[in-house]
């Protein structure tokens, strides 16, 4: 099975809180969707990542939970 490696940052001086899910080199192109979240997109159009913007966290409390979910072919 293969790992996927997600990187979480945040950045208290833009008040932003990016997530990759893919390379961040592999990204092309930026579209931001109007709800202030911009998605990172690699050359095939998939979403690699996502920055929202406008978000302010206390310091210490940033949490982050992961589900995995899984999907059964029938």
């Amino acid at each position: 099975m293969e790992q996927v490696q997600v990187k979480v940052y945040y950045d208290s001086t833009g008040n932003t809180l990016t997530v990759w899910f893919g390379n961040p080199e592999d990204e092309e192109v930026s579209e931001e969707t109007g709800d202030e979240i911009i998605l990172m997109k690699d050359k095939q159009g998939r979403v690699i990542g996502f920055e929202k913007l406008n978000v302010a966290l206390q310091p210490g409390t940033l949490r982050v939970q992961f589900e995995t979910l899984t999907r059964i072919e029938s």
